[in-house]
């Protein structure tokens, strides 16, 4: 499992994850969105509390996370798990259901930096890619019609780093045994340094006498 603040680095770090060690990468995010859009019964629930402005019940998430992480993929290849659990709450009630990972990656980012970062953001709507005005900047020819997203701004962000903080210290509560803590306010190819030297440890460790 991974997680951290908005705008601490999860998404580049679960692709050099993937890239390296071969997870199948599982967003519950994403696994929703999906569900909704091919409207199994899963979606079609999830659907109605979207619909009304209402969280969707952790049974509903857990059983689509449950169902992804049971694929013959993710059982072969191991799984990375990105953005789930956020709340005591969901950690037990995925723990209920037998979903326990490995190791726990949490990358810690202070706030101020993240609001530089994610105020800084600017979407090129005709390409899909995203600059930063400090850290990427974007070429002369494509400024002009760069966009700021509309969750891109301080307020909503402090208002999403304020859940954010009042959920992670109780969520990483259930997996201090095998938490990785990691300083994101560094380079990315020094971030992925400290997760890829865990994992590789582990993988090390483990995966020999599974074999055998």
């Amino acid at each position: 499992m991974i997680a951290g603040a908005p705008a601490a680095g999860k998404g580049t770090q679960c692709q050099r994850i993937v890239e390296k060690f071969g997870l199948v990468h599982v967003s519950a995010g994403d696994l929703l969105r999906e569900e909704v859009a091919a409207g199994t019964s899963a979606g079609q629930r999830a659907k109605g509390f979207m619909d009304e402005g209402r969280l969707v019940p952790n049974e509903v998430v857990v059983g689509m996370v449950k169902a992804r992480l049971a694929c013959d993929d993710a059982q072969v290849h191991g799984w990375l798990l990105d953005g789930y659990p956020r709340s005591a709450e969901q950690a037990e009630a995925i723990q209920e259901a037998g979903i326990r990972p490995d190791i726990f990656i949490l990358i810690e980012v202070p706030d101020e930096e993240l609001v530089e970062r994610v105020t800084g953001r600017r979407l090129d709507p005709e390409t899909g890619e995203i600059y930063h005005m400090s850290f990427k900047p974007p070429p002369e020819a494509v400024v002009g019609r760069l966009v700021q997203r509309s969750d891109d701004t301080e307020d909503k962000l402090r208002t999403r780093l304020a859940t954010h903080h009042a959920n992670v210290a109780a969520v990483v509560g259930y997996y201090k045994d095998v938490l990785v803590q990691v300083n994101g306010a560094r380079p990315m190819d020094e971030v992925f340094s400290n997760i890829d030297g865990a994992l590789s440890a582990f993988v090390e460790d483990h995966v020999p006498a599974a074999a055998a």
